[in-house]
């Protein structure tokens, strides 16, 4: 067994452990008794869980006209196979056998293939002939014993049977032992619907006497439904849920798409007694104090009351169902999921309180969060709402198990679920959930998923959130209701087991870089195919319930605006990390999902949502879900667990070759190739943390560029970058003879944000469009940088590694640890006399700690630069060694580096260009104001009742007496 990977989010303080505290939890399961009727032979359940719902009359109807008789050569072809056959209204055998001889022998041995031939040889019986069989949609191919079922949905034109058109196939070794079918005999297309969806809806609206204002949701679309006399019609499936109205109400109508009449009309209220149900955020709750309980009704069956309905897709089960008793558990376990409270602190893992009418719908008041992490919850009453988030974590963790079991995370995939219905893996294995994890034992701020071997179950810890001096400062909420973290941990799981086999998983810092990336990009996905949206600017940000930050949550960058490539490997304020290199490969990926939506658009919702569901093959869906189907199919071709991104390129690349034919090649090298990982990007494994980076497509027709330096940097060693980054990134070109990488390079058309360094002049960032087949010349004539040791300048002042903060590079940085506000770096400028100022460049980029440097100190983002001053002094003029002939001419704003919202980010403290008015002089101050520590209003005051901690960076956090500031670089223009 390899030893279980723990992911995890950055940060994972601890805090002081509470006193040993005895929890008297009583769990007295409450149940109804069946009695028998008074004077009736029989047994009349009134109450509990099998209770019927009393006086509600079906409501079913089939207004198509008449039945299509089935002929004399029809009856006797079907007779010599099966004497007892049974017609449907459509003319087509509605059962066929078992029959004491097989329907049909010696037909093709693959289960689907046996199917279609079976069809196809018997098409004076059935009416399809070998195009119409074989534009059947396989609906279901299911292995049982030694043979299989095989289901098919016919198609009419471009549009699927919505009622009827289906064929069920019971099928061994190349024979046919059964067939049910509600085939239609006419295959030919329906004339194209002349009515819209609203006008459907309406119609439907009418038909079942409901207002609009009654319905909780509805659904529609397009299908084609097949009639005994009057041919295929085009119509619109209209699913209606009710509420408020006297009894249950729940419809799904089809209406002709061309004169408006209602063909057949389906009532979806059977026994909703015995439906088990969970209250739950389907995203993460809404912002408040408390958070309002917006919780959503989810059901095994669709029902009047139920926002929505779910089973296993694998078993048709209910969520909470034991597969290996069939009878519920009456809690938080089922088959693809077993979740507990996890507290710690000598307390034990429990289950929720057991629900005998299963109906886990507990009571949630967001006690964590309105007590504002005051430990006293874990004793109250409520026990912080402990029943509630382990029934939100047990319903998420089996919304990722549903929805990526149609991606192909099944059982032959080594998927997640103690009991496998089909011969392949080996069970066992269903996720572990842990609600509020080490709770009591004062974990925090962390989310994590330990994934072993198929067989062995995996785990998912879900931490509380809480504000830490001088770590992190989030809102105190718990993880449990955060879909994007509980989804990210989830998809290691995928991952690990579908990438190199059951029993290896991701290696490398490249591929545990990926395994972050795909887990943000599938848990965000996942709500986006699911109509679904988590708290943040756009729908591709990880973790902004649990962090307060709607920006980027718990990432440097939104997935869907990050300017990150192949390049910025090791970009990060502390180096190498997998969490900020992942986001390059999330970048990427959200660069060809992009790309797949513009060429295949998004569908409606309700098409969205067939394709998240599996009622869609994948070539039928929007562009997205196309891309994320790429995604899973691609860590099946890779048999390595060492795997760099070049790796998965080229997978992803196969993969479209497999599923689409290719038919995507030029798309997905393209925005590969502006991510960094075209033609000729080269990596030396999956552990280089220094790759190559090409900017180039075997396909598209690039633009040659040639950097050059002219004006004063003609001579210049000048460095090009392609993005926002200088320190720990690869360059794609330089004019420095002295090295071989050369001033040509290719770029794939587009827009592209490229920086350019070159000792004594600093940096310069600018924009370019490379046009296909165009030539590009950058002739570059960068300023001087004023004060850059390369150019003469000579620095002095406060702190430590002065002249770093004059190098031209933000790979190193200068420091004080032992004070921040008035500490002062002064640079004598270069040049012979006083010079014209105009602007500066500042960085507060930090760097990896550096062993026997005099900062050996941990880089905290809370000691990045936040505000300053710039002061100047003419020499000529003034004598410049007496601070008081400096004069402030500049003042930033308080938030020149902002760091937002739960911690300073990597994107926050890069180098910003900042213009002062035109002053002449010798020499150049900058004076720090105010560090992200004392300075960001995000990390000040006490922000939580938590008697055993302080909050407040100015005061209790190490980082109130650190700044550090990487460049400090002065311009003339």
């Amino acid at each position: 067994m390899r030893r279980p990977d723990s992911h995890r989010f950055p940060f994972r303080p601890t805090l002081p452990a509470l006193a040993a505290a005895t929890l008297l939890i009583a769990l007295v399961p409450v149940g109804a008794t069946a009695s028998a009727a008074p004077g009736g032979a029989g047994l009349e359940i009134t109450s509990g869980p099998f209770a019927e719902a009393d006086g509600h009359t079906h409501r079913d109807i089939d207004n198509r006209r008449g039945s299509a008789a089935p002929d004399a050569r029809q009856r006797g072809l079907a007779t010599r196979q099966d004497p007892s056959v049974r017609w449907n209204r459509l003319g087509t055998p509605h059962a066929l056998g078992p029959a004491e001889t097989p329907l049909a022998q010696g037909l093709p041995k693959n289960p689907e293939q046996t199917a279609r031939q079976y069809l196809i040889e018997n098409n004076d019986l059935f009416g399809l002939d070998e195009a119409s069989v074989g534009a059947m949609k396989t609906v279901l191919v299911r292995d049982i014993g030694a043979g299989a079922v095989v289901t098919l949905q016919q198609v009419f034109g471009d549009l699927p049977a919505g009622h009827d058109g289906l064929v069920t196939v019971a099928v061994t070794n190349g024979t046919v032992l059964s067939v049910s079918s509600s085939l239609s005999r006419d295959t030919s297309a329906p004339a194209a619907a002349t009515l819209t969806s609203e006008q459907a809806y309406a119609a439907a609206l009418a038909d079942a006497g409901l207002t609009a204002e009654q319905l909780t949701s509805h659904a529609v679309r397009e299908v084609a439904v097949p009639t005994p006399l009057d041919g295929v019609r085009s119509a619109y499936e209209v699913t209606l849920i009710a509420a408020g109205t006297d009894e249950p109400a729940a419809f799904t109508t089809y209406v002709d798409g061309i004169d408006g009449t209602v063909l057949i009309r389906e009532d979806l209220v059977d026994f909703d007694s015995d439906n088990p149900s969970w209250a739950v955020f389907p995203a993460a709750p809404r912002p408040g104090n408390p958070a309002p309980d917006n919780r959503e009704r989810w059901c095994a069956d669709a029902a009047p009351d139920c926002d929505s309905a779910y089973r296993d897709p694998a078993s048709g089960q209910a969520w909470d169902i034991d597969l290996t008793t069939g009878e519920p558990t009456f809690t938080t376990s089922g088959n693809s999921a077993a979740t507990v409270r996890a507290w710690g602190g000598g307390t034990p893992s429990i289950p929720a309180t057991t629900s005998p009418d299963r109906t886990y719908e507990y009571a949630f008041t967001d006690q964590w969060h309105a007590a504002r992490c005051n430990p006293e919850v874990f004793t109250s009453a409520q026990r912080n709402d402990d029943d509630a988030a382990m029934a939100n974590l047990f319903a998420m963790h089996n919304r990722m198990h549903d929805w990526s079991y149609h991606l192909g995370f099944t059982e032959a995939t080594w998927n997640l679920q103690a009991v496998n219905l089909t011969p392949e893996g080996l069970g066992g294995d269903a996720e572990q959930g842990r609600a509020q994890q080490g709770a009591i034992s004062g974990n925090r701020n962390n989310a994590n998923q330990g994934t072993p071997r198929d067989g062995l179950p995996p785990t998912t810890n879900m931490y509380l959130w809480q504000p830490v001096a001088g770590g992190p400062y989030p809102p105190c909420v718990d993880g449990d209701y955060d879909m994007t973290v509980i989804g990210h941990e989830y998809t290691h799981a995928i991952t690990n087991r579908m990438i190199a086999g059951p029993n290896s998983g991701i290696g490398g810092h490249q591929g545990g870089s990926m395994g972050e990336s795909w887990s943000d990009l599938l848990a965000a996905e996942y709500l986006f195919q699911n109509g679904l949206r988590a708290p943040g600017e756009t729908p591709f940000v990880t973790g902004g319930y649990v962090t307060g930050n709607l920006v980027s949550g718990i990432r440097n960058y939104d997935l869907s605006r990050s300017p990150l490539n192949y390049s910025d490997v090791g970009y990060n304020t502390g180096g190498p990390a997998v969490h900020a290199d992942g986001e390059i490969w999330g970048a990427t990926n959200h660069r060809i999902r992009t790309a797949f939506v513009k060429r295949y658009g998004l569908g409606t919702p309700q098409i969205q949502l067939d394709c998240a569901q599996g009622r869609r093959d994948a070539d039928e869906c929007p562009g997205n879900r196309r891309w994320s189907q790429l995604v899973f199919d691609s860590f099946l071709l890779q048999a390595a667990s060492q795997v760099s991104m070049l790796d998965m390129r080229d997978n992803m690349l196969t993969a479209d070759l497999l599923r689409f034919g290719g038919a995507n090649q030029e798309l997905i090298w393209a925005e590969f190739a502006r991510s960094g990982m075209g033609r000729d990007a080269v990596t030396n494994g999956a552990g280089d943390t220094d790759p190559t980076p090409s900017f180039a497509s075997p396909h598209g027709r690039n633009a040659q560029v040639t950097l050059a330096g002219r004006g004063q940097s003609k001579d210049a060693a000048i460095r090009l970058y392609v993005g926002a980054y200088e320190a720990r990134a690869t360059p794609i070109a330089d004019t420095d003879p002295a090295t071989e990488l050369g001033a040509n390079f290719e770029l794939v058309p587009g827009k592209y944000e490229l920086l350019a360094v070159a000792p004594g002049f600093g940096h310069e960032r600018f924009e370019v469009t490379a046009r296909a087949g165009v030539p590009l010349k950058l002739n570059l004539a960068l300023d001087r940088n004023l004060a850059s040791i390369a150019s003469g300048a000579v620095v002095s002042g406060d702190g430590l590694n002065l002249e770093q903060i004059a190098d031209d590079t933000e790979a190193t940085n200068w420091a004080s640890r032992d004070g921040v506000a008035g500490r002062r770096i002064t640079v004598d400028l270069a040049g012979n006399g006083p010079q014209l100022v105009s602007k500066v460049n500042v960085s507060a980029m930090l760097r990896p700690a550096i062993t026997g440097d005099a900062d050996a100190g941990s880089q905290n983002a809370l000691s990045a630069l936040r505000s300053f001053k710039v002061l100047a002094c003419n020499g000529l003029l003034r004598d410049c060694t007496d601070q008081a002939n400096f004069r402030t001419v500049y003042v930033s704003r308080s938030d020149a580096f902002p760091g937002g919202a739960y911690r300073p980010y990597t994107r926050d403290i890069n180098l910003r260009s900042f213009t002062i008015f035109p002053t002449i002089a010798t020499h150049v101050q900058i004076e720090v104001v105010d560090s992200q520590c004392t300075g960001g209003p995000h990390y000040a005051g006490e922000q939580d009742d938590d008697p055993r901690t302080q909050t407040d960076c100015a005061t209790a956090s190490p980082s109130r007496d650190q700044v550090r500031i990487s460049e400090f670089q002065v311009f003339t223009k």
